[in-house]
């Protein structure tokens, strides 16, 4: 899922600050800091591959960049096998204005089949409270009658935010960085953009003027499918789930997984196949001059045994949650603390036959016409969505014979529950997943800069989950790494940079 806008076609310019004309003053007298020799990342999913990637733009050829997997290269974009083809049981869809994405997809030659369009239902647990038809025309006019301009007006509001936020595309161009969540949400949206993060969404809209039967009929199933949560998660994340629900979604043919493959490969980074087991701050001397330098020990478990490699610079590109990465620190002072944020299970099942329609209302199939099903809160209801998919490897061409379906839900099916969803089905597979942070606002992120030389990528995901948030925290955690190392503190958390950036241009 995901977001964000255009700042490709903008140059790089190059403004001398004062402070970087004192740099220029005294770099006769003052040497300047020694390269990093190593750079270690940790986890191979989309924030991880897209951190090698960034690191080796902003620290250039001569760095040493291992990562660090103990699973499939893509983490969370991974793939589920379902009568020998693939499909996409993680990360699925990309949005359009996704720009870190594209520009990754476009570079590393990469393919985009074109979609299949459908239509959806949302369902009360007894009933449709809304169908779309293929006349779009009759949906507005369905869509205005139900809920006048909650509608459009949801359209305008999720774009008003897409406006503000894709700021950090041009931000990160000219290598603007930010030393927390918080502070690089606040960079692109203010007291606005904080606000949403601490209260629900719910409380965003009813701020807002968008009626209750809307956000209960509307809102919550969009929730529900893409955060597998209702609308008591945080009005950020909320906004960006409803942009994940708009038109000219996307995603990779083959599987977005590809996207780090092609990545790990093109940031020409060791990955070392492995389970980490500790991160330790140590010293080591530098030279014959008596003096000392700091280093991380990363330990970790190959299957050549257990090993440990020392490094100049850290990313953690894994959710640091005990049931996903159990890494220990050690001997970093001060201690670093457990980030104690629960991740929200949810299992994704595929289902290769023919949706029971009598179960939705429909005793006739024939009359059945819907490929995707969201649902409303409601007790007896034990999925989330089910929706037709179709397999990586050929993702317009339209399924023969029986479709495949896949159904979130909070626990794994019963065989019970899948006889009384489907009328027959030939096989079924399911992954669970803890596929992203449960929210609960007001959201406090875990640091990104969790020690002098060592980065959390994943803190993004307290403001939201997603691939294309994931790729932006990998760039600031790049960029952010590299100004620490060279004390270029006039990249870091600077305020007003839309009105310095207008004034540059």
């Amino acid at each position: 899922m995901a977001w964000p806008g255009s700042a490709s076609l903008l140059g790089t310019f190059f403004v001398l600050s004062s402070s970087s004309l004192l740099l220029l003053q005294t770099s006769a007298t003052t040497p300047l800091r020694r390269p990093p020799a190593r750079i270690g990342v940790i986890g191979a999913g989309i924030g991880g591959s897209s951190a090698a990637y960034f690191l080796r733009q902003k620290f250039g050829k001569d760095v040493s960049i291992d990562v660090f997997e103990r699973g499939q290269v893509g983490g969370r974009l991974a793939t589920i096998d379902l009568e020998g083809k693939g499909y996409e049981a993680g990360g699925s869809v990309i949005h359009p204005l996704n720009l870190h994405m594209k520009h990754f997809v476009q570079e590393l030659g990469l393919s985009v089949p074109k979609g299949r369009d459908g239509l959806m239902g949302i369902y009360n647990g007894e009933e449709f409270v809304f169908e779309e038809s293929s006349w779009t025309l009759w949906n507005y006019v369905k869509m205005f009658w139900n809920y006048g301009l909650n509608a459009l007006r949801m359209t305008m509001w999720v774009e008003e935010v897409l406006d503000k936020f894709i700021s950090i595309y041009r931000y990160q161009a000219h290598d603007f960085a930010f030393s927390s969540s918080e502070a690089l949400l606040h960079a692109l949206g203010g007291a606005a953009f904080m606000q949403m993060l601490n209260q629900t969404i719910e409380e965003s809209m009813q701020e807002a003027g968008f009626s209750q039967k809307f956000i209960r009929e509307i809102v919550t199933p969009v929730m529900r499918v893409n955060y597998g949560q209702g609308v008591g998660i945080n009005g950020f994340v909320g906004a960006v789930s409803l942009a994940g629900a708009g038109s000219g979604l996307w995603s990779v043919e083959g599987g977005n997984k590809l996207v780090c493959v092609g990545l790990l490969y093109a940031s020409k980074a060791q990955p070392i196949p492995s389970t980490v087991i500790s991160v330790e701050e140590t010293t080591r001397p530098r030279g014959r001059s008596g003096e000392t330098m700091k280093l991380y020990q990363v330990t970790y478990n190959s299957t050549f045994g257990v090993t440990s490699d020392l490094y100049d610079i850290i990313v953690m590109a894994t959710p640091l949650h005990r049931k996903i990465a159990n890494i220990t620190f050690r001997n970093f002072k001060p201690p670093i603390p457990e980030f104690s944020k629960p991740y929200q299970e949810i299992v994704a099942t595929f289902v290769h036959g023919n949706i029971n329609t009598s179960f939705f209302g429909y005793p006739d199939p024939s009359t059945f016409q819907l490929s995707a099903i969201f649902t409303m809160e409601n007790p007896k209801l034990f999925v989330n969505s089910i929706g037709v998919v179709s397999p990586v490897e050929d993702k317009a061409k339209a399924a023969e014979g029986s479709p495949v379906w896949k159904v979130f839900s909070a626990r794994p099916l019963t065989k019970a529950q899948l006889d009384v969803l489907f009328s027959s089905y030939d096989s079924v597979e399911s992954k669970p997943w803890l596929a992203y942070p449960h929210y609960s606002p007001p959201e406090q992120c875990p640091p990104l800069v969790i020690h002098d030389h060592v980065y959390y990528v994943n803190s993004i995901e307290c403001l939201a989950s997603a691939m294309e948030m994931s790729a932006i925290s990998a760039k600031n955690a790049a960029l952010l790494a590299h100004h620490r190392w060279y004390d270029r503190t006039d990249k870091i958390d600077q305020e007003d940079l839309h009105e310095k950036l207008k004034t540059e241009l």
